[in-house]
């Protein structure tokens, strides 16, 4: 979790989790169970039900009959580019794609401006080529050297590897036009995210980028992926796109009160301590900050009839709060419809509110009881989403909330380790050790557990939350691109290769770690009878993570020892040999002729088992993790 200085809107406290929105505006989809969405194009691009590129050999991919996903197939002589009849102003766009090894494409909004699809597996220090970045603007009429111009490169690399499916998500604003016709902004990639991590943000396009299908600029404009380079696959395109006129909360007045309070309905049979009007959504009163309430009437000015997200946040109420005393609540009146936060669950409610277009009346009513040290801010968020209209906060005020810049931890020359806490599925874990490689292949081991929680690649970690001030939340933050793993023992003691695989181990015994020669942790522990020493050690230049295990055994183990390697919706031996957990989220690659059990489990998942075979029920067990 990155922090910034200067924000529009709320931020809660990093590290406390976060109540979710209870619903949300749905996407757009373009449909892929036919071409119909598209402008004729050539025989190149083609519908498939799944897809595999080798990892190791450009040019060896394989498509299944079916539909739901669009390649780039070069096999043919066609190599057009691939265009939507769909044509876009402001849009927030989602999707998923995959690279053949080697691989080049692109997708250029409005048909003009390129996010760079390219297989940057493994790349140290990307440019503006490599997968996620703006590419550059060309002008031939330039000096040698200097024709492209203007490219963004990522701001890390997190690129996965070819055969796997990687996520984009783009936030795009068109460039605007006076009503003569004549360009008064720029085009705006105003956030780009590659893989769950930020990689671009308010990054202004004075003109179309090389290879446009335009050259001209214009308000709208298709979406065009590129076809004459390289294999690409893409699926799962969602959108949701946007106009100029903006909603927008006016004529605002508060009242604000003093004392105690049970509930937001106190407030109507109370005399208001002062009356004011305010020109941002904040309890700007004098008085207590501790204890207030305030009453908030407004005017909610919408474009478009429809229906609209409204979220409500009120900062004094945490995440983590004791349901039987809270520190305050309140509630928002709108268009017929009351959305309360009851503070028993966090100052988070959401819904989803049918209104029609033009102004409605606002009443925004709230109390606090009593501040806490965690939860310090006052701030109010109220914000919408809806027909036409971006995710905004209204109202909002600007603030600098922290002056210290984020503490965080890179790798550089030697593996480097870190205790804290760490947040894995919605739940902190108090006992964990965070190791960062040189070549970006980072992991996080539960050790009061035995646990690996999650592997990333990228930045290593953001600390703030642990050092700076009180070190509230003590959470360590992965700065990459997290693939959170399930969380359970990688190994277990079973009657048979048909016994469930346990959530947690009873007879674990955590005996620390030693340090090898390389820096890095050598994790010790017993199960009963059974020593096991666990490491990991990147490989490829940080291609791929292999997991060891070396057991042993002090006496008759009750069991077999086996070893769990993986846990997925499914599971998939590909035709290379490697496997492909989760709907290729990852791979692992075995040794040599060795043979798992995949079996299927009561959650409806899949599981990756290996055998610990060797003198005396011990031996040795090394997998490898590719991402």
């Amino acid at each position: 979790m990155i922090r910034f200085q200067w924000f529009l809107f709320l931020f809660l406290m990093p590290g406390l989790p976060v109540s979710a929105q209870s619903s949300e505006v749905p996407s757009s989809v373009l449909n892929l169970q036919s071409f119909n969405e598209f402008t004729p194009t050539g025989r190149n691009w083609k519908l498939a039900g799944d897809v595999f590129y080798d990892l190791n050999k450009a040019g060896k991919g394989s498509l299944k009959p079916g539909t739901g996903i669009l390649v780039n197939d070069l096999s043919g002589k066609s190599n057009g580019h691939i265009i939507t009849k769909m044509e876009h102003g402001d849009i927030e766009l989602d999707l998923d794609f995959m690279m053949d090894k080697g691989s080049n494409a692109g997708v250029y909004l409005q048909g003009r401006y390129e996010i760079q699809l390219f297989d940057s597996w493994g790349v140290k220090n990307p440019t503006s080529a490599d997968c996620g970045a703006i590419y550059e603007r060309w002008d031939d009429s330039r000096p040698e050297g200097r024709k492209g111009y203007e490219g963004h490169a990522p701001a890390q690399n997190v690129s996965k590897a070819p055969g796997l499916w990687q996520h984009l998500t783009v936030v795009f604003r068109a460039p605007r036009f006076n009503p003569a016709g004549t360009k008064i902004q720029n085009a705006r990639f105003e956030k780009v995210m590659l893989n769950g991590v930020t990689i671009h943000e308010n990054i202004d396009v004075t003109g179309p980028t090389r290879a446009a299908a335009f050259q001209d600029e214009q308000p709208t404009g298709p979406l065009m992926i590129q076809g004459d380079h390289g294999p690409v696959a893409i699926r799962n395109i969602r959108y949701k796109a946007y106009g100029t006129e903006p909603a927008t909360l006016t004529n605002l007045k508060l009242s604000a009160y003093e004392g105690k309070f049970k509930s937001p309905a106190d407030l109507s049979s109370m005399t208001p301590r002062r009356e004011m009007a305010i020109d941002v959504l904040a309890h700007l009163a004098p008085g207590n900050k501790d204890n207030f309430g305030g009453k908030i009437t407004g005017l909610l000015h919408l474009p478009k009839s429809g229906q609209y997200l409204i979220s409500l946040n009120f900062a004094w109420i945490p995440a983590e709060t004791n349901p039987a005393n809270p520190n305050g609540a309140g509630e928002l009146t709108i268009g017929g419809k009351t959305i309360g936060v009851d503070g028993r669950n966090g100052g988070t409610a959401s819904a989803i509110v049918n209104l029609e277009a033009g102004d409605h009346p606002v009443v925004l009513t709230y109390y606090k009881n009593f501040g806490l040290w965690y939860a310090r801010s006052n701030d109010i968020t109220l914000a919408v989403e809806g027909p036409g209209v971006a995710y905004t906060a209204l109202a909002a005020p600007v603030r600098v909330e922290d002056p210290v810049g984020a503490i965080t931890l890179q790798t550089e020359g030697e593996p480097i380790m870190q205790r804290g806490f760490v947040n894995h599925r919605g739940r902190k874990h108090t006992h964990t050790i965070s190791v960062g490689e040189p070549g970006a292949a980072n992991y996080t081991v539960d050790l009061q557990k035995g646990e690996l929680l999650q592997i990333w690649r990228g930045g290593f970690l953001e600390t703030t939350p642990m050092w700076y001030g009180r070190g509230e939340t003590q959470l360590s933050v992965p700065l990459g691109s997290v693939i959170e793993l399930s969380g359970k023992p990688s190994l277990a003691v079973m009657t048979d290769q048909h016994s469930a695989w346990p959530d947690s181990n009873a007879t674990y015994n955590n005996l620390g770690y030693d340090v090898d020669p390389a820096g890095r942790p050598v994790f010790k522990y017993t199960l009963g009878s059974v020593n096991v020493r666990e490491s990991f050690e990147p490989e490829d230049g940080g291609r791929k993570l292999a997991h060891r295990f070396i057991v042993t055994s002090t006496g008759q183990a009750p069991g077999e020892i086996w070893c769990r390697v993986a846990e997925g919706r499914d599971i998939t031996e590909l035709p290379n040999g490697l496997y492909a957990i989760n709907d290729k989220q990852y791979f692992i690659e075995l040794p040599t002729n060795q043979k798992p059990v995949i079996r299927s489990t009561a959650r409806n998942t899949k599981e990756l088992l290996l055998p610990v075979k060797g003198k005396d029920n011990g031996g040795v067990v090394t997998y490898s993790i590719v991402w």
